[in-house]
């Protein structure tokens, strides 16, 4: 999206610019029957964006989205699918092909069919003829097939995106030889094959010595990323993740001196970070996760003085954290997680960070929660999957600026401290996994700063919190916009509250193995949002509302193992068997029948 708003913001500029030059002669007929001859293979347009496009009038004086020169030849084509009037923004499409018709714009500069979501088929060859193209947006879309090799003709090519689309194959050399201007580069979301281009940083053949954005993210890449990516001497921004790339990070990728996002995560990388990284003073943020690395964070990272976001989790590193990387006071993000770490505690120098987002699950950090935290500014705190003891200080209420807490799968054994109730900005909370115990009132009834503060999550399964749920549970204020509730397996006892049905936004309710007992309220048929009911391995009794089990939304609805009887109510949504066994009172589809009395 991000993508989208930059290449609508230049087309209209564009646009606006030649609109300006009001052409001294009529549109040329070549340009006119070339764009007439794409309108006709358009066979949905619903915002008529086309309607314009008529053979009776001027292209260049009466057609909207398409701009022309002096001589009244067409340089504009401009018709995206993000559609935008003031402070209006209309998201539309189009259905059809792309005409090789449109390769006799011999005079075309721009050329943006972005965002129209249904464009199918392949580039076109004849495009290639376009040789005074400078930006070419046909970004989210449904195109087939591999790039054109014509499209090493683009000489001119400064910007071109093709990301969000089906493009297969390699990404032929000879293309990305040519395009020795091109600054932005945009072929991320397709499934493009092989390894990277080899002309990417080999100024010996032109390369992309211009290049400053490269996407090539969400592709199929694999190989190496090759030495010669040092070579894109101007590049700010490089995303090569979600691929198969493997082997080790060039340590020549610290000749990049302009990068300021390096985005890698979700390969098969390998080996260690190059200390080289330190070099890139401009970094802002480095996203690594998910790859295989291994060794220690190097020292050398203590002069990435810029850097605000510093992502390393899910890969193999290892041995002490450098701790001069305390010295990192622009750092907001640090994400270490599921790194074999073995930190045993979070060190103290730590404290001298002030990142407002801290992940560190599963690096092995045993005992108490340090009190330096209680004087944080912390807003997200990961810490889960760890070896976590004791009890819940009561100074976590002082942790004011938190809105994620995760310390699921640890050892904590307590009830949850009043003075939790102070966190009014605590808007996700997992604390599932424990031993923690209690009352579950001071968690519903915490305080919020409208508009924030109001839950979006909770997952308090498997603790040993007990009942009974308070009957205002869902009328509580920190509850009204919460989506997802997971409480399964705690020994609550005693009845569901009414009031869940209250909560209308909630999407996912898990009460399995809880002891709760009574009637399922046919207030629960309220919350319309539900599409997971969970409620298995409990001891409900009655009947199964026939409102709950006819929401629009259901996709997943289990009642197994309870006391409930009658017949099952008839609904559209397609249930298992399973949903409904071992509950000996129950008949009905897709149970046996029932028998008549």
């Amino acid at each position: 999206m991000e993508i989208s708003w930059h290449i609508k913001t230049f087309s209209l500029l564009f646009l606006f610019i030649f609109s300006r030059l009001a052409p001294s002669k009529t549109c040329h007929p070549v340009d006119k029957e070339a764009l007439l001859d794409f309108k006709h293979r358009i066979t949905d347009d619903p915002s008529k964006l086309l309607l314009s496009w008529t053979a009776s009038s001027d292209c260049c004086t009466s057609w909207e989205g398409v701009a022309c020169d002096a001589s009244g030849r067409v340089v504009d084509v401009s018709r995206p699918g993000l559609v935008s009037d003031n402070d209006f923004v209309e998201d539309t499409y189009m259905s059809g092909t792309l005409s090789p018709s449109l390769g006799n714009l011999s005079s075309l500069q721009l050329l943006d069919l972005s965002n129209l979501k249904d464009l199918k088929g392949p580039i076109p060859q004849e495009l290639g003829k376009l040789s005074k193209l400078t930006h070419l947006f046909l970004n989210t879309n449904k195109l087939t097939g591999s790039i054109p090799i014509t499209l090493r003709y683009f000489y001119q090519l400064k910007r071109i995106y093709l990301s969000d689309n089906f493009l297969s194959g390699d990404v032929p050399p000879s293309v990305m030889k040519s395009w020795t201007s091109v600054s932005e580069l945009g072929l991320s979301g397709n499934a493009l094959s092989g390894s990277i281009p080899p002309p990417i940083g080999k100024l010996s053949i032109g390369g992309l010595a211009a290049l400053e954005l490269l996407y090539l993210n969400q592709n199929h890449l694999t190989g190496r990323i090759p030495s010669t990516i040092s070579g894109l001497g101007s590049m700010i921004f490089c995303r090569l993740s979600e691929n198969k790339l493997s082997g080790s990070l060039p340590p020549s990728i610290g000749l990049l001196s302009k990068i300021q996002r390096l985005i890698l995560e979700n390969n098969k990388l390998t080996g260690k970070l190059p200390s080289a990284v330190g070099h890139l003073t401009t970094l802002t943020d480095i996203f690594f996760s998910n790859n295989y690395f291994t060794g220690q964070i190097p020292s050398s990272f203590v002069n990435l003085l810029n850097l605000q976001t510093l992502d390393l989790s899910r890969n193999r590193l290892s041995g002490q954290l450098p701790p001069q990387l305390g010295k990192l006071k622009s750092l907001q993000t640090l994400d270490l997680s599921y790194n074999p770490l073995g930190l045993v505690r979070i060190p103290d120098w730590f404290r001298e960070l002030r990142v407002f987002r801290l992940m560190l699950a599963k690096t092995g950090i045993e005992g108490e929660l340090p009190h330096w935290l209680s004087s944080s500014s912390i807003s997200q705190l990961d810490l889960s999957s760890n070896a976590l003891t004791g009890k819940l200080p009561w100074w976590i209420g002082k942790m004011t600026h938190l809105s994620f807490l995760n310390l699921s799968n640890n050892g904590f054994h307590s009830s949850i401290p009043v003075e939790f109730k102070n966190l009014s900005l605590l808007m996700d909370l997992d604390i599932h996994s424990n031993n923690f115990s209690g009352r579950l009132n001071v968690i519903f009834s915490k305080e919020v700063q409208d508009p924030l503060g109001h839950f979006n999550s909770i997952d308090l399964s498997r603790n040993i919190f007990t009942g009974p749920v308070d009957d205002d549970m869902g009328e509580r204020p920190a509850m009204t916009s919460i989506s997802s509730l997971i409480l399964s397996h705690n020994p609550f006892r005693g009845p569901l509250p009414k009031s869940v049905g209250k909560l209308r936004e909630l999407q996912v309710l898990k009460l399995v193995n809880t002891g709760l007992s009574g009637n399922i309220p046919v207030e629960l048929g309220d919350a319309r949002e539900l599409s997971t009911v969970l409620l298995s391995k409990n001891k409900f009794t009655g009947a199964i509302p026939e409102t709950l089990l006819n929401l629009k939304e259901l996709k997943q609805f289990d009642v197994s193992s309870n006391k409930l009887r009658g017949r099952i109510p008839p609904h559209k949504a397609i249930l298992p068997v399973s949903a409904f066994k071992n509950n000996p009172g129950l008949c009905g589809p897709p149970l046996p029948p029932c028998k008549r009395i």
